[in-house]
């Protein structure tokens, strides 16, 4: 039996530094928030249609239309229901995307017209694309390491312990990555 063919984008996140955001209201990168932003930027530049289509990419299984229907409905209320999003770290703004085969591509034009994530303006950028998980996992471990090396030097003091233990704890969230 052959298997569910995937491609596995690694992306990083640009949010925009010159938007004043409220203290109250701090954007905080989490899976939920660029699920959403995927998921309305589909909705928006495809179509109800368009995002029935992929919504079995993202369940990474393949699903009827009425089925597709009924989990973008169910999405549009709950949108907890679709993960695309296999991982994101709110440090370094690095965040792995998968998609079936044959919705990459639709997917990766709708990320690339995403304009913001909750209410701060935001684009990414491609680094990697692999077909397999292997692949991701090495290509996002020298991104993650490349980018925290950047953050250290960008920050200009002494790292915290907390820092790095969260940062370890993200390079250990990517070793765990699964299809």
């Amino acid at each position: 039996m052959v298997g569910f063919k995937n491609r596995y984008m690694v992306m990083e996140i640009f949010l925009d530094p010159n938007k004043e955001l409220p203290v109250d209201d701090p954007i905080i990168l989490t899976l939920f928030n660029v699920s959403k932003a995927i998921k309305d930027s589909i909705f928006i530049n495809f179509g109800e249609c368009g995002l029935a289509s992929s919504l079995g990419s993202f369940q990474g299984e393949q699903l009827s239309i009425w089925c597709s229907l009924y989990f973008w409905w169910s999405s549009l209320c709950h949108m907890h229901d679709v993960c695309v999003v296999k991982y994101v770290n709110p440090t370094t703004k690095v965040c792995v995307i998968r998609a079936s085969r044959e919705d990459y591509q639709k997917l990766w034009s709708a990320i690339s017209l995403v304009s913001s994530i909750g209410n701060c303006p935001a684009f990414f950028n491609l680094l990697d694309l692999s077909g397999s998980i292997k692949a991701c996992r090495k290509s996002a471990m020298s991104c993650e390491e490349a980018k925290f090396k950047q953050y250290k030097l960008g920050k200009g003091v002494e790292v915290t312990d907390e820092l790095n233990q969260q940062m370890h704890n993200c390079l250990e969230r990517i070793k765990v990555l699964e299809h």
